[in-house]
């Protein structure tokens, strides 16, 4: 199943995609979507359903639980031209709630940015509770896979400190969907070919194949260190092809236009726009 979730942001309404590709309103069956409301979603005639309004936003393609972690260096051809060393074990940081997005939303520079960079990754969404589970059944709790971009601002990142959520955390900054991708059509989480465009030039393709630690590691690795609930999601690292590794560099300025896309998981895109006081 292709499950979304639409309407404005704060008020998005379950919702899923049929054979046709038409939007389906979900929410005068279930509230959320969960791994209990699966079974009830798929005896469904989705034609029966009312279709979701022409031009209605997307947001998150599922509701949010209360984290999001994100895994860098997992891919050996982005170590090697960030010119790091492979790590021992997974680099695990995190995003803030502020940085996930919707799909289309605009992201926006930080206040001081000067390094604003990308990074298209597969983003495993949690269904079951899980602590400290094995390689073998960690898949077991996953509820589905959804596209995601990890901005990063290199500046914040790597000459601010040494922490990296201050360049991965900042507000818009995760953008996920526009499908949540139930486990049940996809067979193999790691035989995803990602993309990523700017300004319509190509400059990330790979598959989840060259992962380093793959989503069942990643989700029995993390788990070892909190438990994962409903709706956390573990961003799994990005190919080769970011802008900061470019010689010279390419960064993101307002006014660019990043597009991204994986088998099977739909396309998203955002403006990129300057940064925005408070109301």
């Amino acid at each position: 199943m292709k499950l979304i979730r639409s309407g404005d942001r704060g008020m998005e309404k379950p919702g899923i995609i049929d054979r046709e590709g038409v939007a389906r309103d979900l929410s005068g069956v279930v509230s959320r979507v969960d791994p209990a409301a699966l079974d009830r979603i798929r005896a469904l005639d989705l034609t029966e359903l009312p279709a979701v309004a022409p031009g209605t936003r997307l947001g998150v393609p599922f509701e949010p639980g209360g984290k999001c972690l994100a895994i860098g260096a997992n891919y050996r051809d982005h170590i090697e031209e960030s010119g790091a060393p492979a790590p021992e074990e997974p680099i695990l940081f995190s995003k803030s709630d502020s940085a996930i997005n919707g799909p289309y939303d605009p992201v926006m520079q930080p206040k001081g940015s000067t390094k604003m960079d990308w990074e298209v990754e597969l983003s495993i969404v949690i269904g079951r509770p899980a602590r400290c589970v094995s390689r073998q059944h960690a898949l077991r709790h996953v509820l589905g896979y959804t596209l995601g971009i990890d901005y990063s601002e290199r500046a914040f990142q790597h000459e601010r400190g040494g922490q990296w959520i201050k360049g991965k955390a900042c507000d818009t900054f995760a953008p996920l969907g526009p499908w949540l991708v139930t486990t049940d059509e996809i067979e193999d989480p790691q035989k995803i070919v990602l993309w990523l465009e700017v300004n319509g030039h190509r400059h990330q393709e790979c598959s989840t194949a060259k992962m380093i630690a793959s989503c069942a590691e990643l989700v029995s690795y993390c788990s070892e260190f909190m438990t994962l609930g409903p709706g956390d999601v573990i961003m799994t690292g990005t190919p080769s092809g970011v802008g900061g590794a470019m010689d010279p560099p390419l960064y993101l300025q307002p006014g660019d236009v990043v597009r991204a896309g994986g088998t099977g998981l739909g396309v998203q895109e955002q403006s990129i726009i300057p940064w925005q006081p408070l109301p």
